[in-house]
């Protein structure tokens, strides 16, 4: 790997053969655990702007029709978050010269606030061919990563690191975006920045360095800040849809720009059957009830997926890219015999994508029902792969891959000139995919839509064996049994695997939230700096010997607060929380009153506790609360810093998905959670936003800073 300097550069074909398509990462750590950032890509022309708004890709714009560009989301690391982005350079149109790769921060928030900034470019088959690191971040709320330009008929990469106090209003507004000004400054209330840019030396001054074909150096208007934008929530622009779909839970605040895009989503709410009663059921186009066995139900779920893949662009597309393939015509196959020894193998399935004449071959391996993936079998499909120049091996099943902690092991053997990527690929993130697109990200048509429900559908069936996460694994019981005798010790290896099953099952929860809300939902992690994620599992499996909790935090776009869980296996007992802060300042009996206000809609049982100077105090539940609201107050007077509202629910005793199973009833703990009380905390914070700027007096432009008209 090719560690990069600010302003340096490097040709991509010089780090590897098979350059045509990388995979662009941005990566970012909190030690709090609540860092977040957008990423963005800016295509630009030989003026250095974009030809049009539609050039600008972020999270409401998250691909290009020709599939040059595609932004793959986050997936959670030890500490942070990392977002990738799916760049076929051989896509990319012939009047575009560059392609700048960046991220922004909303609400206030600076990069300086945030650790470990780094971006990296792999080449397809996974191999990270260079990094770079940003080491300088203070007051910026949008960063210039890098860029990559054309350079001849080559392809090269400039580690830029530039940063915006303006934010990505700011940038957007310097390469020729029209952004939509629909409201406040969305930030802490102060003054804007400065227009001047904490940026460095520019590139130009650099010394040896060599520029791009135009604009080679960058920098903030100097007319002054572009303004702070309040958009709507994050959701697809749908234009001619179907129906309109509802709002979730409001987002913060971002910088929104026009697209032109018109896409297709399925009605929010089913039309009214014409069926004579409920008994009558309505005809599937893939039917999942006649399943017998696991061999049928693997035949039958890699069949209906490559299929839907094949015929429904946006959904393949958005599979295949985040392991390397190129944007292109598709095919796929299932039962193919390719010879390996003796005795030919069949791996389930084939995806083949053509683009240029040239092609890009996977090798796909599916396990339903629970069923573990074995080794020997994956590690043929690497050797047929090697052999006959494939690209990828891609295994599917109910697990969810964990970084450090591979499902399978492997070898590879390093003689061999070509490289085989091995991916996998959960049977939730698949049904999360599917959920984003045809409920709030829209696909081309209705036949497109209909398709991914009819596959959507097919997925949730009780019969499909393909329902994500269920199984805790072999070690919950014994564990259980370990705590409740108080025989269980630290360094049990036990423990380490029920802790991973449990990372396994936040991570699902959050793809199947974050799919039904059409929001970002990503699992916490607060480490220390240089925690590794073995480290930091033996930690936790410690505390779970201790103190026989396991514990996890999720973060959800438009949620007041942390989402906190702890399954607490001696009293058999989950407990979803979310901590609100008062204001500085408030009064605590006024504080405790709008809290009730607030919470008109939530459930009477909802626990209640006062958080005193980082203590526990007073505490009820909402039912005893709401005649008296000062009930919940200190007694001694002391300084209130905010509430703990928490809701308690028996879980499930075994260890599958059934309704009494510990994964369903997590499941079911987090859903009630959000719907009965987030969801109500966010309205009313919403109300309570446009209420103040409703009533707040019109600032005279000449006091904001902004030029008075001619003759005023």
């Amino acid at each position: 790997m090719r560690e990069m300097t600010k302003g340096a550069n490097v040709g991509l074909a010089d780090l590897s053969g098979d350059a045509g398509s990388v995979i662009a990462s941005l990566s970012w750590s909190s030690t709090a655990g609540d860092g977040d950032a957008d990423v963005s890509v800016l295509l630009l022309d030989g003026t250095g702007k974009v030809r049009g708004d539609a050039d600008f890709f972020y999270y409401n714009n998250p691909s290009a029709a020709d599939g040059s560009v595609q932004l793959l989301g986050k997936t959670p690391t030890d500490g942070g978050s990392e977002d990738r982005i799916s760049l076929d350079l051989t896509a990319v149109p012939e009047d575009v010269e560059r392609l700048v790769v960046a991220a922004s921060r909303y609400g206030g928030s600076r990069f300086g606030e945030l650790d470990d900034l780094r971006m990296t470019v792999a080449d397809r088959s996974g191999e990270v061919l260079l990094g770079f690191s940003i080491t300088d971040a203070s007051v910026e709320s949008a960063f210039i990563f890098g860029e990559l330009y054309r350079r001849g008929t080559e392809w090269k990469y400039r580690a830029i690191g530039q940063g915006y106090e303006t934010g990505l209003a700011g940038l957007a507004t310097d390469f020729g975006i029209d952004v939509d000004d629909e409201g406040e400054n969305d930030g802490d209330g102060e003054e804007p920045a400065a227009a001047d840019d904490r940026t460095g030396t520019p590139v130009a001054e650099q010394p040896n360095i060599e520029q791009p074909p135009a604009q080679p150096v960058y920098a903030a208007r100097a007319a002054g800040p572009a303004p702070e934008v309040a958009p709507a929530v994050p959701r697809p622009q749908t234009g001619e849809t179907v129906a309109a779909v509802p709002e979730a839970a409001p987002a913060p605040k971002r910088p929104r720009a026009r697209t032109a895009k018109k896409k297709v989503t399925l009605p929010a709410v089913a039309t009214k059957s014409l069926a004579e009663n409920d008994a009558w059921r309505a005809a599937r186009l893939f039917p999942a009830s006649n399943l017998k066995s696991d061999k049928e139900r693997e035949v039958r779920a890699t069949s209906v997926l490559l299929s839907v893949m094949a015929q429904v662009p946006e959904f393949g597309r958005r599979l295949t890219a985040a392991f390397g393939a190129p944007a292109g015509r598709m095919q796929t196959f299932t039962e193919v015999s390719l010879p390996h020894g003796e005795t030919p193998k069949r791996p389930d399935g084939v995806i083949r994508v053509e683009r240029a004449g040239k092609l890009w071959t996977a090798l796909v391996e599916t396990k339903t029902n629970g069923n573990a993936l074995k080794s020997e079998q994956v590690q043929n499909y690497m050797d047929i792969a090697s052999r006959r120049a494939y690209e990828a091996v891609i295994t599917l099943s109910n697990d969810v891959a964990l970084e450090g902690s591979p499902l399978v092991e492997v070898k590879t053997d390093g003689r061999r000139k070509h490289k085989v990527a091995l991916w996998h690929l959960s049977w939730a993130e698949v049904a999360h995919q599917a959920q984003m697109l045809i409920r709030h990200e829209g696909v081309g048509n209705a036949a497109h839509a209909w398709l991914l429900q009819e596959l959507l559908h097919y997925l949730q069936h009780e019969n499909s064996g393909c329902h994500g996460f269920q199984n805790m694994g072999p070690s919950w019981v014994p564990v259980r049994n370990g705590i409740d005798e108080e025989t269980l010790s630290q360094g049990d290896p036990r423990a380490v695997e029920v802790v991973e099953s449990w990372e396994r099952l936040i991570r699902q929860v959050c793809l199947r939230l974050g799919g039904e809300l059409g929001q970002k939902a990503l699992p916490v992690q607060r480490t220390q700096r240089g925690t590794t994620a073995l480290s930091r599992r033996a930690a936790h499996a410690d505390r779970l010997c201790e103190e026989g909790r396991l514990a996890a935090e999720l973060r959800v776009d438009g949620s007041p607060g942390t989402i906190s869980i702890v399954a607490d296996l001696r009293t058999g007992k989950l407990r979803t929380s979310v901590e609100i802060p008062v204001p500085e300042g408030a009064y605590p009996l006024t504080s405790a009153k709008r809290l009730m206000r607030q919470l008109a809609e939530a459930p009477a049982d909802l626990h209640v506790e006062t958080l005193v100077e980082g203590q526990s105090g007073p505490r009820g539940t909402l039912e005893r609360l709401r005649p008296e609201p000062g009930d919940v107050l200190p007694r001694d007077g002391s300084r209130i810093t905010g509430f703990r509202l928490s809701l308690f629910k028996s879980m499930g005793a075994t260890r599958g998905n059934a309704e009494t199973g510990f994964i369903r009833s997590v499941d079911n703990a987090v859903d009630r959670f959000h719907s009965h009380v987030i969801v109500h905390l966010a309205e009313a914070e919403r109300r309570t936003s446009r209420r103040a700027a409703a009533q707040a007096p019109a600032v005279p432009a000449q006091d904001a800073g902004v030029p008075a008209p001619a003759g005023a």
